[in-house]
């Protein structure tokens, strides 16, 4: 008997081959027969009018935390997704110590916009090296969830304090490469770390992996290139362009790894200044093949949909002026964007950055939420419109209106890459050019602020079936073999007989991100942004039901993916 059959739907099997209709049997969590199924099963899915695929994978999660309390990863789950990787950024919580967990929990909470009080509540800290925090999940899963060893984790266990503010010395880099060396086999799937501007910790300073040399960075690319089934994740730089030194970085911390290299994040925009910008990005591949390496880019497949809020002041702490001040305690924050003084300072740094720097155009930034009556009256109007209406500069009206909410005003601004041409070129990208790879969601991090973990079915709902840029078949290969292929995933990422049965049935005249809203369900009485999808029947995991009818069913059949046992060798 089979444990499952899904009859009748139409199996997009992930390669890119038209779809077919069939039925998928499974038995023991692996897809044992695709076609016409006449033999009895535990239970039967009705899939008619449905499409059959394989579950998506995400290649750019900040999970690591969040499934200690949400095995299923929601909402990413409910959106088709079977497959997480964390660890990114730099940013793991294993492997840790006591003294590392006291600066590396605010820090994750700071700079992946994560409330402190929901990760102090919801981490038992009941494991130390990254083999203990693999094990914590194992059994524990309703999602598959793969992790990279973080630089600044490394750092801080093996450095303390001085992993902020200073080189490694000889050493301190040997314990690292050590320590990197004892995790991977332990299971990490690789090394991932940043050197962006955009990552500062609690304390405002630069997070751990800013301080290192190149020589630290290739050290450990090299170390992570020793063992089987390993991957390399690098944030560069949070500006428009990359500058050479950053491209030969990455080149040569792929060469040295032989392995290929990802970097986060691509965000499609059809204004000239950005497509030189995104031809820049993109040459960072070309550098690479030419220095023996492989670099790849995470390509966003959806606008970018960004709500800010200076309360926590990711991305805005990027801003001359507003960098100034966005550290400080909350009550001298506030304090400081009401001093007529401090605006002024403000204004004339924004005044110098160009008409194409969107972040910085107070002015067209819409007020989305709010939490006092006199700010909620505002909701839906952009600052422009109410500082002519008051007779004030875009600077007064948006600094009063977010001191009189004492600073929890949600803040849209321009919606980056949502017009006709910024969505054909995206599509142009993803389809054809082999220097991106479809990915980018952030899911599980910044949960006040984006709205991207809903990207896939965003793009098939838009993209598919509005626009009709791609076909439904072409899109799935981009969301599952693609990115399982990118990363070695053994078994996963197709839907073929004798392969994992990590699956997503869904209906394509409906499927799509559903509503966007904050849900209070966090530890501690946290809160995050949170979208069920539309048109979701199941999401199958090792071939167990984890989403139903759009529920999360309990069931935990997920597994930790391991370097070597689940992951083969991809070389540059």
């Amino acid at each position: 008997m089979l444990d499952l059959v899904i009859k009748g739907g139409t199996v997009v099997d992930g390669t890119g081959a038209p779809g077919v209709r069939a039925d998928v049997g499974i038995r023991d969590g692996r897809i044992v027969v695709i076609g016409s199924v006449d033999e009895p099963a535990a239970k039967v899915i009705d899939a008619d009018g449905r499409v059959v695929a394989p579950g998506f994978v995400d290649l750019h999660t900040h999970y690591d935390p969040q499934l200690m309390w949400d095995p299923a990863a929601t909402p990413s789950s409910l959106h088709g997704v079977t497959s997480v990787f964390g660890g990114n950024c730099g940013f793991s919580i294993a492997p840790v110590t006591p003294g590392a967990a006291e600066y590396l929990i605010p820090m994750l909470a700071r700079v992946e916009g994560m409330p402190v009080a929901s990760l102090e509540a919801g981490l038992d800290l009941a494991w130390d090296g990254f083999g203990s925090w693999l094990d914590r999940l194992e059994g524990n899963l309703a999602v598959n969830a793969g992790f990279l060893v973080g630089h600044s984790a490394l750092r801080r266990v093996v450095m303390g304090e001085d992993a902020v503010g200073h080189e490694a010395a000889a050493a301190q880099l040997d314990a690292m490469v050590a320590l990197l060396h004892e995790s991977i086999v332990a299971g990490g799937i690789g090394f991932s770390s940043t050197a962006s501007n955009s990552h500062s910790d609690h304390r405002g300073s630069p997070v751990p992996s800013r301080f290192a040399t190149r020589d630290e960075f290739l050290r450990l690319a090299t170390a992570a290139g020793a063992h089987a089934g390993t991957t390399l994740e690098f944030i560069s730089s949070a500006g428009a362009t990359f500058t050479e030194a950053e491209m030969e970085l990455m080149a040569d911390m792929s060469a040295a790894a032989n392995r290929p290299l990802n970097w986060n994040v691509m965000v499609v925009n059809s204004d000239p200044a950005a497509r030189t910008g995104r031809e820049n990005k993109l040459s960072a591949s070309d550098v690479a093949a030419a220095r023996g390496g492989r670099v790849v880019g995470l390509c966003l497949p959806e606008p970018m949909r960004m709500r800010l809020c200076f309360a926590s002041g990711f991305v805005l702490d990027m801003l001359p002026g507003v960098k100034e001040f966005i550290h400080l305690p909350h009550a001298e924050r506030r304090a400081a964007f009401a001093d007529a003084a401090n605006r002024a300072l403000i204004a004339q740094s924004l005044s110098a950055l160009p008409e194409t720097h969107t972040l910085s155009k107070f002015g067209r930034f819409r007020i989305i939420d709010a939490q006092t009556p006199e700010v909620r009256a505002l909701v839906g109007r952009t600052i422009d419109d109410v500082a002519a209406e008051r007779g004030q500069s875009d600077i007064d009206a948006l600094f009063d209106i977010v001191v009189a909410d004492d600073l929890q005003t949600g803040l849209e601004p321009p919606v980056i890459g949502a017009d006709d041409d910024a969505w054909a070129e995206r599509v142009r990208i993803l389809d054809t050019d082999p220097r991106v790879i479809a990915g980018g969601s952030d899911a599980g991090a910044h949960l006040d602020m984006m709205k991207t973990f809903a990207c896939h079915t965003s793009f098939l709902a838009e993209a598919v079936r509005t626009r009709r840029l791609m076909s439904l078949e072409r899109a799935v290969q981009l969301f599952t073999d693609a990115p399982a292929r990118f990363y070695g995933l053994r078994d996963r990422g197709r839907v073929t007989e004798g392969w994992i049965a990590d699956l997503c049935v869904f209906d394509p005249d409906t499927i799509g991100p559903g509503t966007i809203e904050p849900r209070a369900d966090l530890p501690a009485g946290g809160w995050r942004l949170y979208s069920e999808a539309t048109g979701v029947a199941a999401t199958i995991v090792n071939g167990v039901e984890i989403v139903r009818d759009g529920s999360v069913t309990g069931d935990t059949p997920g597994r930790t993916i391991r370097s070597g046992r689940d992951t083969d060798t991809v070389t540059v």
